[in-house]
């Protein structure tokens, strides 16, 4: 087994090890946590950033990343609300939205792949443009009486039990996202961008291509989340998801994927994400303030990006004594 492989599973170990220690000591000890009513809550909450982790993966995969999805997300349901006020059936804005997204992501993508802009810079610049114009379309106004069994979907059970029902939409995308990422040759030219570029240009890889599909679906994905969040919540505004990029990125580096591009597998980034959303979840339990939430958050993302650094100059170091 590659060397780099050995350290993504390693870590996902550790990750899953984390989220399996993290439930048993919430089950214990923390009231409250173990009914299904907090369970339901959890997944639902977390369903948001699972959502945008799955391209946002595939992104940093290819040494990419994508800062405006929280922003493309409250511009989904800024438009969503808005076309609701005019009188557009839901079924006829839900699909408009997701061509939002789509156009929002290929916009990023052609300013990276065919500019030749840093991905970082360029999508701070859209995080702040979309939720500008998030907020033009929208203003203030909070919509909030959209059709019943939409709003059930995005916030009901299935039947008795603790799982949301958009779970189950939720597990198909994973299971479709697993499957372009490690068993398809798309996805191993992925970890070979990330590794390389210029290898892999010279190795006939359609760079510019694959990494504008990759922020055009991102794009998508996150318009999917702004509609799932508004029907989730309740409630359409242009603030809506905004911070929820720092949880992704957060939750996607927790699990492995290394932010230089060409390591890392889905399970740990999904792992990362369910520890992330548990983590907060206990936290909300004991009564932690919202600040102090956001902060951990920070250092869990600055301890994510730190870390696997320190481990290979360690090893460097080590393999340096071992030959000198």
């Amino acid at each position: 087994m590659p060397e780099s492989l050995t350290r993504a599973v390693r870590w996902d170990t550790v990750v899953g090890a984390l989220l399996i220690v993290l439930l048993l000591f919430s089950f214990t000890f923390v009231a409250g946590f173990g009914n299904a009513l907090n369970l339901s809550f959890l997944i639902g909450n977390t369903l948001p950033i699972a959502l945008i982790a799955l391209p946002m993966t595939l992104l940093v995969v290819a040494g990419e990343i994508d800062l405006s999805v929280a922003s493309t997300a409250g511009l989904s349901g800024a438009v969503m609300g808005r076309l609701w006020n005019e009188g557009m059936a839901i079924e006829t804005i839900i699909p408009v939205c997701l061509l939002l997204g789509v156009v929002c992501g290929l916009v990023n993508g052609l300013l990276v792949t065919r500019l030749g802009l840093p991905s970082l810079a360029v999508t701070i610049g859209t995080l702040a443009a979309y939720r500008g114009i998030a907020q033009i379309v929208l203003g203030s106004d909070a919509v909030t009486d959209f059709p019943a069994q939409y709003l059930q979907f995005a916030a009901g059970r299935l039947g008795d039990s603790f799982l949301p029902q958009a779970f189950l939409p939720f597990l198909v995308l994973l299971v479709i996202a697993v499957l372009v990422l490690h068993a398809t040759p798309f996805g191993r030219s992925l970890f070979a961008i990330g590794a390389g570029e210029e290898a892999a240009r010279f190795a006939g890889i359609r760079v510019r291509r694959h990494k504008l599909v990759l922020f055009t679906v991102t794009g998508l994905m996150a318009s999917l989340t702004g509609v799932f969040w508004a029907l989730h919540y309740a409630s359409a505004r242009y603030d809506n998801a905004t911070g929820l990029e720092l949880s992704v990125v957060a939750a996607v580096l927790l699990g492995g994927i290394d932010f230089d591009g060409g390591r890392g597998t889905l399970g740990g980034a999904v792992a990362g994400v369910f520890l992330l959303g548990a983590l907060q979840n206990v936290m909300s339990l004991l009564n932690v303030s919202a600040q102090s939430q956001i902060v951990v958050t920070g250092v869990l993302l600055v301890i994510s990006v730190l870390g696997p650094r320190v481990a290979r100059q360690i090893a460097l170091a080590r393999a340096a004594g071992s030959t000198g």
